[in-house]
């Protein structure tokens, strides 16, 4: 089990220097999506970016994983190797990144569009993306990790879609994986007490069909059994007192989507 690592103020200080730095490549990465770009190209971009920021991208080596960040598309959950398929017009994509600097890992998460979907799919990268918030709205001293895991399920349930079970949010700081575990689902009341300057990676992976799902071959990807699609968010947090401090900036990356033409918000 990872350790509980609570943060001094001028750590979470330089913490925010690798969150937004995130949260910038995102929105980077939000300018170049677009039919007929490759993940391995959107990969070697991210890279160079992150690096010309001073700060080495978190992912790289971590448990072997060879690239960079990670894009999962359509039906991979989270946890995909950039490759050489080409994107086109109706995938969704998913793109996790991290950046280390100063000590301090950020971790972020961004299901982008490509093109005019299907409106299940819009509906559920919507909902996927409000029970995020839904969580974060409880990401303050004196909760529990059950309060975060509870406002995320109650949020997704009236849909009927998978909520991954085997994935979860942590904790963060110098480690890419701290604790605690925050799961996706569970019971208002219940789990670690959630105490000033702690903070987590809040990250909803819902699947449009069954939650259950299985690891492909290249060892990496994890894909939904049934092939339906799937979306993930994720949000640095630091647990205060009256109100959570957001280290990632979500609308940063929101703004970039928004501006490119390839990618739809209509969700919004």
């Amino acid at each position: 089990m990872n350790p509980i690592i609570y943060k001094t103020e001028e750590e979470i200080a330089l913490m925010t220097i690798s969150t937004r730095l995130t949260s910038e490549t995102l929105a980077a990465i939000a300018t170049i999506i677009k039919p007929g770009i490759t993940t391995v190209e959107i990969d070697k971009f991210a890279n160079e970016f992150i690096r010309d920021h001073g700060a080495i991208p978190s992912f790289y080596q971590f448990g072997g994983f060879p690239y960079h960040i990670c894009t999962s598309v359509n039906d991979a959950i989270v946890h995909g190797m950039p490759n050489h398929q080409i994107l086109k017009e109706g995938d969704i994509v998913s793109v996790d990144a991290g950046a280390y600097k100063n000590g301090f890992h950020g971790d972020q998460a961004y299901t982008f569009i490509i093109g005019e979907v299907k409106q299940e799919v819009l509906q559920l990268v919507k909902v996927t993306k409000e029970s995020l918030l839904k969580g974060i709205e409880q990401a303050v001293h004196g909760n529990r990790v059950g309060d975060i895991s509870y406002a995320i399920e109650s949020h997704i349930a009236p849909y009927g879609y998978g909520i991954v079970r085997e994935l979860v949010g942590h904790g963060l700081g110098r480690s890419l994986h701290e604790g605690p575990d925050i799961p996706n689902y569970g019971q208002r009341g219940k789990g670690k007490v959630l105490k000033e300057n702690l903070v987590i990676a809040i990250e909803p992976m819902v699947n449009l069909g069954t939650h259950y799902n299985h690891r492909a071959e290249d060892g990496w990807t994890i894909r939904t059994n049934d092939r339906k699609p799937a979306v993930h968010f994720e949000q640095d947090v630091c647990i205060k007192k009256n109100a959570p401090l957001m280290l990632t900036d979500i609308k940063i990356i929101e703004e970039a989507e928004k501006s490119n033409c390839n990618l739809n918000s209509s969700y919004y």
